[in-house]
Parts: structure tokens; C-alpha cells; sequence
């Protein structure tokens, strides 16, 4: 996956940021933690657990470039926050995601996935609003991601929209030589 084939997007300003933060205690999720308890999903919040050559398995899965094991360990080590679900059948991850920033005022999403065996039935919706709603209620308003531009659809109805007020993302691209 090339940066240069990623669109950044943030989402919409809140009105007011202070009345959404204390609100996100008791947020109402599309996927309610107890249907997905129920159909044996387990939420998790921290990496312990969460066995690295299987989440590799799932960016793999997804069309991601393989990783190496110690680099997602020391990514995940420098996360912000994240958010993984387990299915109980299996102990495996089928859905993850993950926020860096300064802990204060941004944050970027990344890595957001969901094994595809496990799509369409509500996983990538329940990592998002929750990630989301946990950046919120730490105060930061500013939350960004990169995504591919086939899935910005399912990041609209979350709140999320390609460059807002003409800001222009930009990433570092350095060419490779020609040999």
C-alpha cells in the first residue's frame, strides 16, 4: 500500500466539542457491546493478548503489505490508543484499529481493518465509533486518517470527510532512483 494512493480525511468539526465529549460516555453505537458479546466478539483495548503473526494475517488479508512482527510490536508500543476484536471461536483478531497524536489535540487513525470473512456484519463500524469516541472523551476534536480511496464510503456516515475547509493533506514521497 503506497501512501500516494491514500486521501486524508478528517471529520466534521462538532459544534460543540465539550457537550460531545462528556456525551460519549454514554454513546449509542450502531453495534451494541452486547450484540456483539453475544455473537462472540470480545473487545479489547490494549496489545496483550493479541497475537502479532495473526493480525498480520488480517493486514495481509485486507491487501496490506506484510509486516515484520517486531516493527507492528514497537508501532503498537507507540499507539495512542487502539481497539481490537477478538472472536471467541477462534482467539483471533478479525477487527482492528489504532490512533497515534499528541495526546492532546490530534490524533490520526490507522491501520483500521477487518478480516474479510468477517465483513459487512458491523466490526469496522463498532472499531471506529469506539476509537472515535475514546479520542473525543480524552478532549482531542482533531482525528484524521488516511484511507484508500475504494472505502471512503464507509468513513462518511461516521463523520468523516475528504478535506475539509480546502485544507490539503500532504504526505513525504521520496522517489526511488532509477537504477
Amino acid at each position: 500500500m503506497l501512501l500516494h494512493n491514500h486521501i486524508p480525511i478528517t471529520p466534521l468539526p462538532l459544534r460543540n466539542p465539550t457537550r460531545r465529549r462528556n456525551a460519549a460516555i454514554s454513546a449509542n453505537f450502531a453495534v451494541s457491546d452486547d450484540s456483539l458479546s453475544s455473537r462472540g466478539f470480545t473487545f479489547h483495548r490494549t496489545i496483550e493478548n493479541l497475537n502479532l503473526d495473526h493480525l498480520n494475517s488480517v493486514f495481509a488479508a485486507v491487501g496490506f503489505p506484510r509486516r515484520d512482527p517486531d516493527k507492528i510490536r514497537l508501532a503498537l508500543e507507540h499507539t495512542d490508543a487502539l481497539l481490537w476484536i477478538e472472536y471467541e471461536k477462534t482467539r483471533r483478531p478479525v477487527a482492528f484499529a489504532r490512533a497515534t497524536g499528541d495526546g492532546v489535540f490530534n490524533a490520526i487513525i490507522w491501520d483500521v481493518v477487518v478480516d474479510p470473512s468477517f465483513q459487512g456484519i458491523g466490526l469496522g463500524k463498532a472499531v471506529m465509533e469506539r476509537l472515535v469516541t475514546e479520542l473525543l472523551e480524552k478532549g482531542i476534536n482533531n482525528i484524521a486518517l488516511y484511507s484508500e480511496p475504494r472505502v471512503l464510503g464507509f468513513y462518511r456516515p461516521l463523520g468523516f470527510v475528504a478535506d475539509p475547509d480546502g485544507i490539503r493533506g500532504m504526505v513525504y514521497s521520496r522517489k526511488q532512483k532509477k537504477k
